[in-house]
């Protein structure tokens, strides 16, 4: 049977058409998320969900409570910023606006801002690995940055098949691969921090189906690892659903 892309899919990575993906995942469990969440970031840290909304005006950085979704303490934005992607690092959070080309660093303990940076282009979305803070900007380049500073060190070009996968944006380091949800897809690239590859493509549109989210804004979106049970958490914008899933290596 033949399998067909969306527009947006083959617009994402500048027109060439991956196959369907061969990486099989089991649904683990389904906990509740908030419908009012416009998710951009996405992490779990010492059992701890911290999540980053957006649009102006609704912007948050929000500690919630994993087994009913409830919102435990947040900090609100100024009402002129998009709110985008977060990362932890030590004791802190670092986080990103949208077309501001402004993002700060946060005390996580009290979430309280400490310092602001400047980055150029949009900001999209941030993860770790332990280095580096690696960046997205809705192209098809991952940006390192130094922890310390933020200052960008390198970038990378993301492609499949030697073509550019575009609109690269909620991001999650796991087992050495970076995992980048692709905007306006219910696909997630697996990508090779050394080369910019795509190994592979993790498919969760059974997913989407099940949340048949009415507004076209609410796509997937949000990656957390859960290092402890060894699986992701994903949600999209402003869906009821936050998944629990365990991919088959």
């Amino acid at each position: 049977m033949m399998r067909f892309l969306t527009l947006a899919l083959l617009l994402a990575i500048g027109g060439a058409a991956p196959a369907a993906a061969d990486t099989p995942w089991a649904l683990v469990k389904r906990y509740p998320h908030d419908t009012a969440a416009f998710t951009e970031g996405l992490f779990l840290l010492d059992g701890a969900l911290w999540e980053s909304t957006g649009r102006p005006g609704q912007s948050d950085i929000r500690q919630v409570r994993l087994k009913d979704g409830k919102v435990l303490r947040s900090v609100r934005l100024e009402p002129q910023y998009f709110g985008e992607g977060i990362v932890n690092w030590g004791g802190d959070i670092v986080s990103l606006t949208w077309r501001h080309h402004v993002g700060w660093r946060w005390s996580r303990k009290k979430l309280k801002r400490l310092s602001s940076f400047s980055y150029s282009g949009e900001g999209w979305a941030l993860t770790q690995d332990g280095t580096s803070i690696i960046m997205s900007d809705g192209t098809d380049a991952l940006r390192f940055l130094d922890p310390v500073t933020l200052a960008e060190t390198r970038r990378i070009a993301v492609t499949w098949n030697g073509a550019p996968v575009r609109n690269l944006n909620e991001l999650e380091y796991v087992r050495g691969e970076i995992l980048a949800n692709v905007w306006m897809t219910d696909r997630i690239a697996r990508i090779d921090p050394a080369s910019g590859k795509v190994i592979d493509w993790i498919d969760l549109s059974a997913l989407a189906r099940e949340v048949n989210a009415p507004d076209s804004d609410a796509v997937l979106n949000g990656i957390a690892y859960d290092a402890a049970n060894d699986r992701l958490l994903v949600t999209g914008k402003n869906w009821p659903t936050l998944f629990a899933i365990t991919l088959r290596r």
